[in-house]
């Protein structure tokens, strides 16, 4: 036997396993954090999206993806760090085959285009959660950090895709640096309206556009 065949006989007989640690991390995010879901400005549809989202804590993207009705989290791939993603074999495993996830270097081979990978996908007509931040934001002081321009790449390769902003309450608290248990907070996702007329502005004028607009969504955690 090839080792590709192998490798597709394993890749099979880890579903099962897969899908069982899908709904356990998922049920208990929701559980841990006593998460809501607020969709203000726009609903679960199915429709292609591209949802990007402050970036607190390492399950952002979890909460996030689990709170998406399952029509729509079947079709949503979350995009991570391999850095942080691919440092072992169990953090592989949950990425790629729990979360279906696109990892995608941070740093590194400047020869690489790390949008290739989320390009495929958003080509495939998958839907992605992106953290335009690009890293965590671990500071009391500062709202969001910049936004990295990747978003803005994306927003003119792909004009007919949703683009939605998601603000992710308390998980700052909930998930503090170092910790590896979530604490038993209150969190909140908030679902904002896409983004509008943005085809004409240069890469500044929409990252701080769409920067905006995510900052916006915090106000409606306390309504």
């Amino acid at each position: 036997m090839n080792k590709t065949s192998q490798s597709s006989i394993n890749h099979v007989k880890s579903r099962p396993i897969a899908r069982g640690i899908s709904f356990l991390i998922r049920h208990s995010a929701q559980l841990l954090t006593g998460a809501r879901s607020l969709w203000v400005g726009c609903e679960p549809q199915q429709i292609q999206r591209i949802y990007y989202a402050n970036h607190n804590s390492h399950i952002d993207f979890i909460l996030l993806w689990a709170s998406l009705p399952k029509p729509l989290r079947l079709q949503t791939r979350p995009v991570a760090a391999s850095d942080y993603w691919l440092k072992d074999g169990f953090r592989r495993f949950l990425i790629q085959d729990t979360f279906t996830g696109i990892v995608i270097q941070r740093q590194g081979n400047k020869t690489i285009d790390p949008l290739a990978t989320i390009a495929e996908a958003l080509t495939q007509g998958d839907s992605i959660i992106l953290f335009p931040e690009g890293t965590r934001n671990l500071s009391d002081d500062t709202e969001l950090l910049d936004f990295k321009s990747g978003l803005y790449h994306l927003a003119q390769q792909f004009p007919q895709v949703e683009i939605v902003p998601v603000w992710i309450s308390n998980l700052k608290r909930v998930m503090p640096k170092g910790a590896f248990i979530p604490l038993p907070l209150l969190s909140t996702v908030i679902f904002g309206s896409p983004l509008q007329t943005y085809a004409h502005m240069q890469k500044a004028e929409f990252l701080e556009y769409a920067r905006q607009q995510l900052i916006a969504l915090k106000e409606q955690e306390v309504q």
